[in-house]
């Protein structure tokens, strides 16, 4: 993570280079491609080979990151330097000095609902090049859609009540958490906790305080009344000592203030989450105070708000940490980035339990009455029925299109999944999958290239 002043996918700073973050055999095989004179159009396909366990779809994203990243890809004179120690030759070095990405790639909109085999971006450019960003768009795009997808099901569970990532302080690192927090915003949730994400992204940021802030205090009663001295409008964490009693002194001190009370909630962190929401709802209403809301955290994810929420629990914000944060139902997701042609031939894996699909790939997915009924992967050149998914987002190496602003894409994800079966949108594997059909003329092109290459195996 850099020290950046902002930008990113809606700020303006230069995000830095990331030319040495690729696996060591990418710059192996770009010497070998070189030296031996290898210089054909590859074609590149990235895909989840299957959803996670508990997953319906995937939600793309990370496209606006990579492409930033993509189109300032540079070597400088450090990292030449360190390449050189690795004995990489000076021939070689030279032309990493000189490297520029002029490929093309073509991509799905950030925000849209994807399935198992279907490309989520596709690379055409010179082999070399479109070998060494395959560590970068594996990393830039998997990462952050399985966030939004996370984040997805969870805005889902919550059933319209706001949800916000609390996840920072759990992420694996400084830069899952950043990333994150921009996937959970676009995948639904209405804030983020952490700062710098709020910076660079144009995420609304929200907190108020911790437990030690009470713990600072010899009375809890004084510490409330302190902080909303600073804060008027803020929300209470009452569950330090004892969330009833906590609950009790909210309300005194809302008597003690009169008129001047502006706290806007309370937040409970532990315990039974329902029995606490009810308890304190209820001493909150007798007080004539229904206008003070109960956020609740720690230890939620979407069963657990599903279940709080189908019981009745009186909660208005769910904060959401670990469980958002590294995705702690599926930690990893099965995202490959797989040739698919070289040199306008078709191209494909024959590993067991490890299918490729050769050639450029179009997606179409269909609609009756509004809702999507399936999708069908077709060659690249072929015309559908239905609305293609991949367009254009980068022709020889230079941007089609402005960045997209992240309200766009966010808005994009709740309408598009909107649009998807109420059985694929529900929270738990789906008894009925979404239909992903090959077409006939992908289908057939697979069997030849598969039989050539028996042939010739």
């Amino acid at each position: 993570m850099t020290a950046e002043d902002g930008g990113g996918a809606s700020g303006g700073a230069s995000p830095r280079s990331l030319a040495l973050f690729t696996d060591l055999y990418e710059l192996t095989m770009l010497r070998a491609y070189r030296e031996l004179g290898i210089r054909q159009t590859a074609v590149f396909s990235l895909f989840a080979r299957r959803l996670p366990a508990e997953r319906n779809f995937l939600v793309a994203a990370g496209l606006e990151d990579f492409l930033q990243a993509i189109e300032t890809l540079r070597f400088n004179e450090s990292d030449l330097a360190y390449l050189r120690a690795q004995g990489f030759p000076e021939a070689i070095l030279g032309h990493l000095k000189d490297f520029r990405f002029s490929g093309d790639i073509y991509a799905m909109p950030e925000g849209t609902p994807f399935f198992e085999n279907e490309a989520v971006i596709e690379v055409v450019a010179p082999m070399e090049e479109a070998q060494l960003v395959e560590t970068l768009a594996i990393n830039q795009i998997g990462f952050p859609s399985l966030i939004a997808s996370k984040a997805a099901r969870i805005v889902a569970a919550a059933q319209g009540r706001p949800v916000i990532d609390f996840g920072g302080r759990r992420a694996h690192g400084i830069d899952a958490a950043v990333t994150g927090a921009r996937a959970s915003y676009i995948g639904g949730a209405e804030a983020t906790a952490n700062v710098y994400a709020g910076r660079r992204y144009g995420i609304p940021i929200t907190g108020t305080m911790a437990h030690s802030f009470i713990q600072s205090f010899d009375d809890e009663m004084e510490a409330f009344r302190s902080f909303a001295r600073v804060y008027p409008e803020t929300v209470l964490l009452v569950d330090t000592y004892d969330p009833i009693a906590g609950v009790k002194k909210v309300v005194a001190l809302a008597k003690e203030l009169g008129a001047a009370f502006k706290v806007r909630g309370v937040r409970l962190d532990s315990g039974d989450l329902l029995a606490l929401s009810k308890a304190a709802r209820q001493l909150l209403d007798e007080a004539g105070l229904p206008n003070v809301k109960i956020v609740a955290s720690g230890g939620l994810d979407e069963f657990v708000i599903l279940d709080l929420v189908a019981a009745g629990a009186p909660i208005d914000t769910f904060g959401v940490g670990t469980d958002l944060a590294v995705s702690g139902d599926a930690p990893a997701l099965d995202i490959v980035y797989k040739l698919t042609e070289f040199g306008g031939a078709g191209r494909v894996k024959l590993s067991v339990g490890k299918r490729s699909l050769p050639g450029r790939k179009q997606i179409f997915r269909t609609f009756e009455h509004g809702i999507a009924v399936g999708d069908t992967i077709a060659r690249g050149v072929e015309t559908l029925p239905g609305t293609p998914l991949l367009r254009p987002v980068m022709l020889k190496g230079k941007r089609v299109e402005p960045a997209e602003s992240l309200k766009t894409i966010r808005d994009r994800c709740r309408t598009e999944l909107a649009r998807m079966p109420e059985d694929i949108r529900r929270i738990g594997k789906s008894a009925r999958s979404y239909s992903v059909a090959i077409s006939p003329s992908l289908d057939a092109f697979d069997r030849q290239v598969r039989d050539d290459i028996q042939k010739n195996a």
